[in-house]
């Protein structure tokens, strides 16, 4: 198994043929039936995207493939992010570039990272509380 950096994980097929097979007929059992083969430790079946990330990771690696799973992080278009912070387009893109916010550009339009927009909500938020907190106190 390889990791890389950006929180992505490469498996590479058994070389056992053996192991093939199982996991063929693992993918196979598994699109097959909602209820088949693995289950949580407390017994209850596994939730539908994590089998079916197995069935597409087991029928891959069956076929001779190697599989990379990486983790997505939400992104929002301005306008979404705007919304979430409760302020306009314009002024969010005015604090993208500005460099207050972090986002991608990868064609035309920017995209901003859900953590990134939170982290910028929590910041403004402590300093609003500290702010209050230093002019409520009496000169």
């Amino acid at each position: 198994m390889r990791h890389s950096p950006s929180g992505e994980h490469t498996v590479h097929p058994p070389s056992d043929p053996g192991d093939a097979d199982l996991l063929r007929a693992l993918a196979a059992e598994l699109a097959r039936d909602d209820e088949a083969g693995l289950t949580a430790a407390d017994g209850r079946p596994l939730p539908g995207p994590l089998r079916e990330v197995l069935v597409l990771a087991a029928a891959a690696l069956a076929a001779g493939r190697p599989v990379t799973l990486a983790c997505h992080e939400p992104t929002l278009s301005t306008q979404e992010a705007a919304d979430l912070l409760g302020i306009s387009r314009p002024t969010l893109v005015r604090l993208l570039d500005a460099g207050v916010i972090p986002y991608d550009r990868p064609g035309r339009h920017r995209r901003v990272q859900l953590a990134d927009l939170l982290a910028h909500q929590q910041r403004c938020h402590h300093a609003e509380r500290g702010g209050a907190a230093v002019s409520d106190r009496p000169g």
